[in-house]
């Protein structure tokens, strides 16, 4: 067994056994907490995660494969093109600061654990309480299917042939969401921020040196025209329509909302809003990972390679182990979230009839890893990345119903339903047009602009929405909870 091989095994177990075991060591299935608590405590870990605990959840769901593997893999490709991802994160979080704390007093208020339990209590309507579920369910598939690939590319890197990597991702992610629920990735994202910490920091400090420093990075960049450090022409507009929608999207997903349902206070959330943004400075250093590749001479075919194969190439078998493991765990952690959040609204609002039962959620769970690997196996992105946009395009047309939805607009529970259905199926017959591709090319007054599918969507979405609810009350009169 090789230094690598070992190092990598060693923490990626010890991960997955203190994940798997934090529901025994803390007693809460045993608890006697009253009818449906066990089911609560793997979902929502109780509601009652402080700002320490959901700094890390938050930052563990919100920082994952598509952070270590995803966007490297994407500049690599594209160039500058690719640190979209920057600013989208620096536009997120007065989003997060302005809307979550009021979204979650609204849920703790009504008693709801989900995007759709909020737009039912609001608007009191079954069929688009249905709309968000399953906008839910659909946008995290493709978004667990990433980390998958994420664990996939550090075991093939290590040696491990054919679709062995993947199934080993597999098995060992329904085994540590099974068995630790939300407790499991609250407790292990302090280990992975650590080793990811840890990783980044040897990498921009270690790897430049052996490169001959920044300015051998920067000047290694392919040049004009291929993707370079520089944004080309036409690049402009997809840069930033996509950073605004990824920016839209990011805290509609049922992971990400999972984890701002589980804090104890909406004070902890203020907290965690002014302070992730440390997270776009550990952002930025990853995506630097793909133009040091190029300056290291990696080539592949297989984007989703790059960041492994500098490490490999680069670091002493042992430290490369460890880097590998600290990937698989940035991406083991949350798609667990991922899986918890969908099995939420599964089991809450899709099929009712599982709400409370343990066993009901952990089968939904296991459930919607099937179907993420079923995304890996049938749906042929042409990067990683895309996987997580395809996501952004269907979570998106639940933005009216559950953002709007806290507002007074005057918004009509049925117009909202056409208006998500409009926005769904526009988003997703563009995607498949382009082939996955997340942005979309219009030509306006003889001139071509390529533009965010997912921003084009939501537009469509929000004009059915608005035209079909122009001055009418809604219909149950309710008004903004």
């Amino acid at each position: 067994m090789t230094p690598a091989i070992g190092v990598f095994l060693v923490f990626f177990a010890v991960t997955i056994l203190l994940g798997s075991t934090v529901s025994l060591w803390r007693g809460w299935l045993a608890s006697g907490r009253g009818p449906g608590s066990a089911s609560q405590e793997w979902g929502l870990g109780g509601r009652h995660f402080g700002a320490w605990v959901t700094w890390f959840l938050v930052g563990g769901d919100f920082y994952t494969a598509y952070t270590v593997i995803a966007v490297p893999a994407l500049v690599y490709a594209t160039g500058a093109y690719g640190f979209f991802a920057l600013p989208y994160t620096v536009i997120v979080y007065p989003f997060v600061y302005a809307v979550m704390p009021r979204l979650w007093t609204v849920a703790r208020a009504g008693g709801h654990d989900t995007a759709a339990d909020i737009v039912r209590g609001r608007f009191g309507s079954r069929a688009l309480e249905l709309a968000v579920a399953v906008s839910g369910l659909l946008a995290i598939l493709p978004y667990i299917a990433l980390q998958l690939i994420g664990i996939r590319s550090v075991m093939e890197a290590l040696g491990l042939p054919g679709l062995l990597p993947l199934l080993a991702a597999f098995a060992a992610l329904a085994a540590y969401t099974w068995l630790g629920g939300l407790h499991a990735p609250a407790f292990t994202a302090v280990i992975k921020d650590m080793m990811i910490y840890v990783v980044v920091f040897a990498a921009v400090i270690v790897v430049p040196i052996h490169l001959g420093g920044y300015g051998a990075v920067f000047a290694a960049a392919p040049g004009s025209g291929t993707g370079g450090a520089m944004l080309e022409r036409g690049q402009a507009m997809p840069y930033a329509t996509l950073a605004l929608s990824s920016a839209l999207a990011a805290f509609l997903y049922p992971h990400t909302l999972t984890g701002i349902l589980a804090a104890r206070s909406a004070d902890a959330i203020r907290t965690n809003a002014v302070f992730l943004p440390a997270y776009t400075i550990l952002l930025g250093l990853i995506a630097l990972l793909g133009l040091m590749a190029h300056a290291a001479g990696i080539e592949t075919q297989h984007a989703a390679q790059v960041v492994p194969l500098l490490f490999a190439r680069l670091f002493p078998g042992w430290f490369a182990g460890f880097c590998f493991a600290a990937i698989a765990v940035g991406a083991l952690v949350p798609a667990s979230v991922m899986a918890i959040g969908a099995a939420n609204l599964l089991t809450r609002n899709i099929l009712p009839g599982l709400s409370g039962s343990l066993r009901g959620m952990r089968i939904a769970g296991l459930a919607v890893k099937f179907g993420a690997l079923a995304c890996v196996l049938g749906l042929n992105a042409r990067f990683a990345i895309d996987f997580q946009l395809l996501g952004g395009v269907v979570i998106l047309q639940t933005f009216p119903a559950l953002v709007l939805g806290l507002t007074r607009l005057r918004l009509r529970p049925g117009a909202l339903l056409l208006g998500w259905g409009v926005g769904s199926a526009l988003g997703l017959a563009l995607c498949f047009h382009d082939g996955l591709a997340p942005v979309h090319h219009l030509t306006l007054a003889g001139a071509g602009y390529a533009v965010s599918t997912g921003l084009l969507a939501l537009l469509a979405n929000l004009a059915v929405s608005f035209a079909f609810s122009l001055g009418r009350r809604p219909v149950h009169g309710k008004s903004a909870p």
